[in-house]
C-alpha cells in the first residue's frame, strides 16, 4: 500500500512539472511598439530638423517617410544647405588672445614725447630763471630735465591706450565675426526647412 502512494506522488510530481515547463510565461500588461515604427520615427528627416508632418490625405507611414526623405534631398539641392553639417566652430580662447596680443604689439607707438616735452620744459625754464635770477641757463637745464620726465611719462601712457584699444577693437571684431558667422549659418537653415516644408505641403502634408 505505502510502495503504491509513493508511486502515484511520484507521477503526479512529473505531471506537474511537465505542465509548468510548457506553460508559455505571462504577457506583459504594457506592450512594446512595433519596431517598424520605431526605427521610422528615428529616422524621419522632419523630427530630425525639429519639424513634425502630419498627413492629410491618410497617407501610410511607409509613404510619408518616402515623401520627407525625396522633399529632403529636394531641398537640400535648391538650398545647397546640407542641414547635418556642423556650424562654424568659433575661436578657442587661446586663438582670440593670440590676435589680440598681436594687435595691441602693432599698434601704432607714439616717439619723441620726451624730446618735445624736454624742449618745452628748457623754454620754460629759461623764462623762469631769467625772470628769478638771471640764471637762464639754469633755468633751461632743470626744464629741460623736467619737461623730459613729464613727456616721456605721457608718451608711456599714450601708448598703453593705444595697446588696449587695439586689443579691444580686435576683440569686437572676433565677437562680431562669430556672430555673423552663426547669423549665416541660421539663414541656411531656415533656406532649408522653407524649400522643405514646400516640398512637402505640395504632396499633402502639413508641417511645422
Amino acid at each position: 500500500m505505502v510502495k503504491r502512494l509513493a508511486t502515484i506522488m511520484t507521477l503526479s510530481s512529473c505531471f506537474s512539472a511537465s505542465l509548468f515547463a510548457q506553460s508559455p510565461p505571462a504577457s506583459s500588461s504594457t506592450s512594446a511598439p512595433p519596431a517598424t515604427q520605431q526605427s521610422q520615427a528615428a529616422s524621419s528627416p522632419a523630427q530630425s530638423l525639429g519639424m513634425f508632418a502630419y498627413p492629410k490625405k491618410q497617407q501610410t507611414a511607409d509613404q510619408q517617410l518616402k515623401d520627407e526623405n525625396e522633399c529632403y534631398a529636394s531641398a537640400k539641392q535648391q538650398s545647397g544647405i546640407d542641414p547635418q553639417a556642423a556650424a562654424p566652430a568659433p575661436k578657442s580662447e587661446e586663438q582670440k588672445k593670440a590676435e589680440q596680443q598681436a594687435a595691441a604689439d602693432n599698434a601704432k607707438q607714439a616717439r619723441g614725447g620726451r624730446a618735445r616735452g624736454a624742449a618745452r620744459g628748457a623754454a620754460g625754464g629759461a623764462a623762469i630763471g631769467a625772470i628769478a635770477d638771471d640764471q637762464a641757463g639754469k633755468g633751461a637745464g632743470a626744464g629741460a630735465a623736467a619737461g623730459a620726465m613729464v613727456g616721456g611719462a605721457k608718451q608711456r601712457q599714450a601708448n598703453k591706450a593705444a595697446k588696449q584699444q587695439a586689443a579691444q577693437a580686435t576683440a569686437q571684431q572676433q565677437q562680431q565675426q562669430e556672430a555673423q558667422a552663426q547669423a549665416t549659418h541660421q539663414q541656411g537653415i531656415d533656406a532649408f526647412k522653407r524649400a522643405f516644408s514646400a516640398c512637402m505641403d505640395a504632396r499633402g502634408y502639413s508641417i511645422k
